[in-house]
């Protein structure tokens, strides 16, 4: 019987799908006998349907599982952990039927956009704090904002044993601040604020890199489209590697630690 589901594959482009060979070397299988479709001899040009077992000497060859890069409007009081122990982890709350993780952090008190992937490669080249990705916020704090405020908190503010990068930061009311930093260091718009002794009482991230906000409502999320993940890896393309960037940064405290002119250290994130 000819199966009418028009949703099919060709045999070879779906081997190589899966990630265990090239198309060439899946032709090679195929006409060596070695893959078969619902338990029967396949040849060249045979083409995989939705519901089709394609096996290759008996073993059964699953589809990769699609790649995911959601954004996410994050509420006060999730936490932005994959532990199971913590009853406000943020998979937990999404309650996705794919496996994510959160790419980076906003802490619990915090609101606003997040990504999660399943993309284990992507996810470092978006941290690493040296290719200066933008991340900006909308905070409001306890009191009045001063021209002094707005200047110090532009220019780099002492924070766990670093001075802060210079940024973006601009008044919007009495209250209310935008700020757009390159930075991630843990809690550090709280810890700026707080060393200039104003204390946050609302923090909203609006936009990661050339992502935005937007309309989604908290609680909420979507995946991100693909012009939004074109421009992504266009931005990304030349990131460092995990390991090449730790050498880089080993490097340079070694060189900041033979200046003993420099007033800048640097901190590892965690």
């Amino acid at each position: 019987m000819v199966n009418k589901n028009k949703n099919s594959i060709n045999l070879n482009k779906f081997i190589s799908s899966t990630g265990i060979c090239s198309r060439r070397e899946a032709e090679k299988l195929i006409i060596n006998g070695q893959v078969t479709i619902n338990k029967k001899p396949t040849q060249l040009g045979n083409r995989v349907f939705d519901g089709d077992e394609v096996r290759i000497d008996g073993r059964l060859l699953q589809p990769k599982p699609k790649t995911l890069y959601i954004a996410f409007n994050k509420p006060i009081g999730i936490v932005c952990t994959t532990d199971s122990k913590e009853r406000n982890n943020i998979i937990n709350f999404i309650n996705h039927p794919e496996r994510l993780f959160p790419i980076g952090r906003l802490d619990k008190p915090s609101e606003g956009l997040i990504f999660l992937t399943n993309d284990g490669d992507i996810v470092n080249k978006i941290l690493r704090a040296g290719n200066n990705h933008q991340k900006e916020y909308i905070v409001t704090v306890d009191k009045q904002i001063t021209d002094s405020f707005i200047n110090k908190m532009s220019n780099g503010i002492p924070v766990l044993g670093t001075t802060t990068k210079k940024c973006f930061v601009e008044q919007l009311s009495k209250n209310t601040f935008k700020i757009v930093l390159t930075q991630g260091l843990n809690r550090q718009i709280r810890r700026m604020c707080e060393y200039l002794s104003y204390n946050v009482t609302k923090l909203k991230r609006t936009r990661i890199m050339n992502v935005n906000l937007g309309k989604l409502k908290i609680g909420d999320w979507r995946e991100l489209t693909s012009e939004e993940m074109q421009q992504i890896n266009n931005m990304i393309a030349t990131s460092s590697k995990t390991e090449e960037a730790s050498k880089d940064s080993r490097k340079k405290k070694s060189t900041f630690k033979r200046s003993p002119k420099s007033k800048y250290h640097r901190k590892k994130r965690t």
